[in-house]
C-alpha cells in the first residue's frame, strides 16, 4: 500500500536570504559605520535592541532610522543612509529562477513574507528586469 500523496499549492518565501542577500547584516552595519563614519558598536547595539519591533511592523523605516541613527543630527541625510541600507541588497538570481520554475511547472501560487519596508518592491523590480 503507498502512502497518500500530497499536492502542494502554494510556497510561502521569506524575502531576506532567500530571494534576495540579507541587505542589513553585521557586515553591512559595519560598512554603514565606516561609510557614514559612525560608532559600530554603537549602532549596532541600537540595532539589536530595536530591529525585533521593526520587524514585526510596529516601526517605519524612517522610525527605527530615528532610533538608530539619527536620534542626533547627522552631516548626512536620512534618504541617504535609506539609499546605501537598500543598495546592499542583492538577488539570488539562482534562486528567483528556480522560483519561477517551480511556479510555472506546477501553477503554484507565491506569498513573498516580508516586514523590511521597501525591499519587496525591490524583488519584482530585479524580477521584471530578468
Amino acid at each position: 500500500m503507498s502512502a497518500p500523496t500530497t499536492t502542494i499549492k502554494a510556497l510561502f518565501l521569506d524575502i531576506g536570504g532567500v530571494l534576495l542577500t540579507n541587505g542589513w547584516d553585521r557586515g553591512a552595519r559595519k560598512k554603514a559605520a565606516e561609510k557614514f563614519d559612525l560608532d559600530y558598536e554603537q549602532l549596532n547595539e541600537r540595532h539589536h535592541l530595536t530591529f525585533d519591533t521593526y520587524e514585526s511592523g510596529k516601526l517605519s523605516l524612517e522610525e527605527y532610522l530615528k532610533r538608530i541613527v539619527f536620534y542626533e543630527p547627522r552631516p548626512f541625510s536620512a534618504p541617504e543612509f535609506t539609499q546605501f541600507i537598500m543598495d546592499q541588497t542583492g538577488p539570488f538570481p539562482n534562486m528567483i529562477n528556480l522560483i519561477t520554475d517551480l511556479k510555472k511547472r506546477y501553477n503554484l501560487k507565491i506569498a513573498a513574507v516580508n516586514n523590511e519596508g521597501r525591499l519587496h518592491q525591490l524583488v519584482f523590480s530585479v524580477r521584471r528586469k530578468q
